[in-house]
């Protein structure tokens, strides 16, 4: 599968941005979907993650209750929606594919497909 990240950019710090990721391929609808960010000098962090049909969802402690995740297999997408924003989501933020299993999916390692990064840069 592969994956193509959108909707990054430069907000102050309380606003909103929305994330998309389009994937390709006709099996989108099996894969776990996860959205990670990562920072200059810094380990790639887990933000969130959802199954294949969008009845569970995982969220970082540092954004629960400000992101949502959500997806859509009629459009192969997923979204990151984040409100609230700090300075400190200031990061790359990757969308990431893996197919469901024991692994968990809070762990950069278990995802093999990956896109590009689109940059969030959140003023103060």
């Amino acid at each position: 599968v592969q994956l193509q990240a959108s909707g990054g950019g430069l907000v102050q710090a309380g606003g909103s941005l929305r994330l998309s990721c389009a994937a390709s391929g006709r099996t989108f609808n099996r894969y776990t979907m996860g959205w990670f960010r990562q920072v200059p000098g810094k380990e790639r962090e887990f933000v969130a993650a959802i199954n294949w049909n969008g009845g569970d969802t995982y969220y970082a402690d540092s954004v629960k209750g400000r992101f949502t995740i959500s997806r859509d297999n009629a459009k192969n997408t997923v979204y990151l929606q984040m409100n609230s924003l700090k300075p400190e989501d200031t990061a790359v933020y990757y969308c990431a594919a893996r197919s469901p299993g024991p692994n968990s999916s809070f762990y950069s390692r278990n995802y093999p497909y990956w896109g590009q990064g689109t940059q969030v840069t959140v003023s103060s």
